[in-house]
């Protein structure tokens, strides 16, 4: 190294960049990129971007489906709790669940993370859990961005974003347009809060005076930073099969993110077309109901913020619901029919639930 780079990068360092750590971070992740490989992967880490040949991933005439997404301020409570590597797999699970909706494998996927001052442990564990993720998706981690940025992050927090590409073939492409009068709506049940409303969850921990350490009041033997920070569910490879197992009977597919249940399912209805669900079809997981009566939030609001215990939602026709169900039970998943689909004069689509106060209230 001649003497200027020396003196370039001490300076660099001085300013609060550590240009050597972040060089030691790469070469951890680097196996843990490598053990995402899947067909189709072109090359490594290292380059100005990331190959993929769909030709060889099995692609004849594929439809590309591209999803960004983060996990809001959940990486708030993973900082403060110290426990980093379960916001990485939610990374993924918010940008490939969105790819699933529309009937595509996820191909791969690429991070983004940022912070004021870089924590290479706290890093890697973030991306030890896309790895995970990514695994768990059936996806390569072909890249990524580290950023240090001195006085834009408060010390000891980071903020992070996600990008995967999947691919469909044409004929299998899903947009929802298929959807009808008379479908049935079947619920994946969600691993917890998954990545949305935790500026609500903040706010209702600081109203109740509990620690990240505290025991949790609706989890037994579990501290309230672990329970809350339980990750998404990656419901991918699930929907995958259903789709195979429905056939031309599955009509769609709705990932409940920020708006739930009210606000997602009428993104993949037809004009004319609205959800009417029962809250007793479905189990509602104890999390909710210590938020319900916390905030003593209504079940409108409860609707429209939370997935109240239903990650996924599948629209599918009465006579492929057996097939699809049976598909998704055999991918590890927990399947409960909640409603149907109907006719609705009105504009736009809606979502009504009957029973919810009964149901979400503690």
């Amino acid at each position: 190294m001649r003497r200027e780079d020396t003196i370039g990068a001490r300076g660099y360092k001085d300013a609060g960049v550590d240009i050597d750590a972040a060089d030691r971070l790469v070469d951890a992740i680097k196996p843990l990129a490598e053990a995402t490989a899947r067909p189709g992967v072109l090359g490594g880490l290292g380059g100005f971007g990331g190959l993929f040949d769909l030709k060889a991933a099995g692609y004849r005439d594929p439809v590309l489906v591209a999803a960004t997404d983060g996990v809001g301020t959940k990486v708030k409570l993973a900082a403060a709790a110290g426990r980093h590597r379960g916001i990485g797999i939610d990374l993924v699970a918010m940008c490939v669940n969105d790819l699933a909706v529309q009937g595509a494998e996820p191909l791969f996927f690429l991070d983004y993370f940022a912070t004021g001052r870089l924590d290479p442990a706290a890093a890697e564990q973030v991306v030890t859990g896309v790895a995970d993720g990514c695994r768990q998706a059936g996806c390569a981690l072909i890249g990524g961005e580290t950023a240090e940025m001195p006085g834009m992050y408060p010390a000891g927090e980071y903020d992070l974003a996600g990008f995967a590409v999947g691919a469909v073939e044409r004929a299998a492409l899903l947009t929802g347009a298929d959807v009808r009068a008379g479908d049935m709506v079947l619920g994946l049940a969600a691993s917890g809060l998954h990545a949305n409303g935790f500026s609500l969850v903040r706010r209702l921990l600081e109203e109740q005076g509990l620690g990240l350490d505290d025991p949790a009041p609706f989890a037994d033997g579990r501290p309230v930073g672990e329970a809350l920070l339980e990750p998404t569910r990656i419901y991918a490879k699930a929907c995958l099969a259903a789709r195979a197992a429905g056939r031309d009977g599955l009509h769609g597919f709705a990932h409940i993110t920020g708006g739930g249940l009210h606000e997602n399912i009428p993104r993949v209805l037809p004009g004319g077309l609205a959800a009417e669900l029962d809250a007793a079809a479905w189990p509602v997981p104890p999390v909710f109901r210590w938020l319900q009566a916390s905030g003593d939030l209504a079940p409108a609001e409860m609707a429209r913020t939370f997935n109240c215990g239903i990650g996924m939602c599948v629209l599918c026709a009465p006579d492929a619901a057996d097939s699809v169900a049976a598909a998704l039970a055999e991918a590890g998943e927990t399947v409960h029919a909640i409603g149907r689909i109907i006719e609705h004069g009105g504009e736009p689509s809606r979502v009504g639930i009957a029973g919810w106060e009964a149901a979400w209230r503690s």
